[in-house]
């Protein structure tokens, strides 16, 4: 179903429709119930990578603990939306990142010993808050990409801890280890985990532990019908003293959008249905990138003003693709359609996270998607 709201902006917009049209609503509502699931006093970030729409990340400021920033840009927009708190991740975090970064008093994830090194250069004594990020050598719950536990360039490597310089004050520890896991209790366990190994290795290295930031990873199913299922995320809560951090971004940003491309031809290629958008995986890439296929909904268009007829089908399975120069610019493959014309839109919903931001924009230089984010309701 297309909410009433969504639809109403699509009838909305330009033809041929192409568009994305996103609900704030939606991602509040989530920030608000993962912090009644969580202990008391947990912040809830929201990592920026996973839509950086200024509007929508304003409304999100608005009502989560802070944001996750991983960029210079990122960090921009945090400040330009007054978040109450910014953490910055990243692998390679220039120079003046770093002193950006300082100069917003953001929590900084240092992700090796030379980077630590850097940052107490450029801090030149000023007050900087630091968290350790650790590649650690424990099992991690099962999701679509593994940080840690496995060689990757994300953070320090557990048995290097002993190793880093001590310039800067350390706070505790970033512990970011999977995208995309469905399984809330897994999820919790490794978050008690993640705070237990945290409190032992603080004292092992003489750290006055403040801060466990144990990242995001909270799952979507684009495809089926689990949840990451709240009531099953039962976290322990932390000692006194220490803050517990998460940032999720796909979990409270995929549902707040909708993604619309109008078909402009349907045609039949040896034995398969295409229909053929105004749009495509330079728009919405996740797709493509992860091979899967995307589900949409037919919003009708009836309106129907050229002397030419409307090519229409019925009761046929159909392969939505782009107006791309390639065979991959593919959204979904083989669902089933009662009934579609060229001239109705094709709405691809939970398109909120990783979808504009880490698409091909620019390739073949087509027009972008028009884009409307709601205002709030009362």
């Amino acid at each position: 179903m297309i909410p009433d709201r969504v639809a109403a902006a699509l009838r909305e917009a330009q033809r041929p429709v192409c568009a994305y049209v996103y609900d704030p609503a939606v991602a509040t509502d989530r920030i608000t119930a993962l912090r009644e699931a969580l202990p008391a006093g947990t912040r809830v970030l929201y990592a920026v990578k996973a839509n950086s729409n200024p509007d929508l990340v304003r409304e999100i400021a608005r009502h989560a603990d802070g944001l996750d920033v991983a960029s210079g840009g990122e960090l921009a927009l945090a400040r330009d939306t007054h978040a109450k708190e910014i953490a910055f991740a990243g692998p390679a975090k220039t120079d003046a990142e770093l002193a950006a970064a300082v100069d917003a008093h953001a929590m900084i994830h240092v992700e090796s010993a030379h980077e630590l090194r850097r940052l107490a250069h450029i801090a030149g004594g000023r007050p900087t808050r630091v968290a350790l990020r650790v590649n650690r050598a424990a099992d991690t719950p099962s999701g679509t990409h593994r940080m840690t536990g496995t060689p990757t360039p994300f953070g320090i490597a557990e048995e290097d801890l002993d190793t880093l310089p001590r310039d800067l004050p350390i706070s505790g520890f970033h512990l970011h280890a999977v995208s995309n896991n469905l399984d809330a209790a897994a999820h919790a366990a490794f978050i008690d985990d993640a705070v237990t190994w945290s409190v032992a290795t603080a004292r092992r290295l003489g750290i006055d532990l403040t801060y466990v930031n144990a990242g995001g990873g909270f799952g979507i199913d684009y495809t089926g019908d689990t949840t990451f299922d709240l009531s099953r995320l039962r976290v322990r809560n932390p000692p006194e003293g220490v803050t517990l951090a998460v940032e999720p971004g796909r979990w409270i940003a995929a549902d707040t959008g909708w993604y619309a491309a109008e078909v402009i031809d349907l045609k039949r290629n040896h034995g398969r249905w295409f229909a053929v958008l105004r749009g495509g995986t330079h728009h919405f890439r996740l797709p493509a990138a992860w091979g899967y296929s995307h589900p949409f909904t037919v919003l009708p268009v009836d309106d129907w003003p050229h002397p030419y007829p409307r090519p229409e089908v019925s009761n046929v399975d159909i392969d939505a693709t782009g107006e791309l120069c390639t065979p991959r610019d593919v959204l979904t493959r083989g669902q089933h359609v009662d009934h579609l014309r060229v001239g109705d839109v094709l709405v691809f919903a939970r398109t909120g996270a990783y979808g504009w931001d880490i698409s091909h924009h620019d390739f073949l230089t087509h027009p972008y998607p028009e884009v409307t984010v709601l205002s709030p309701v009362g």
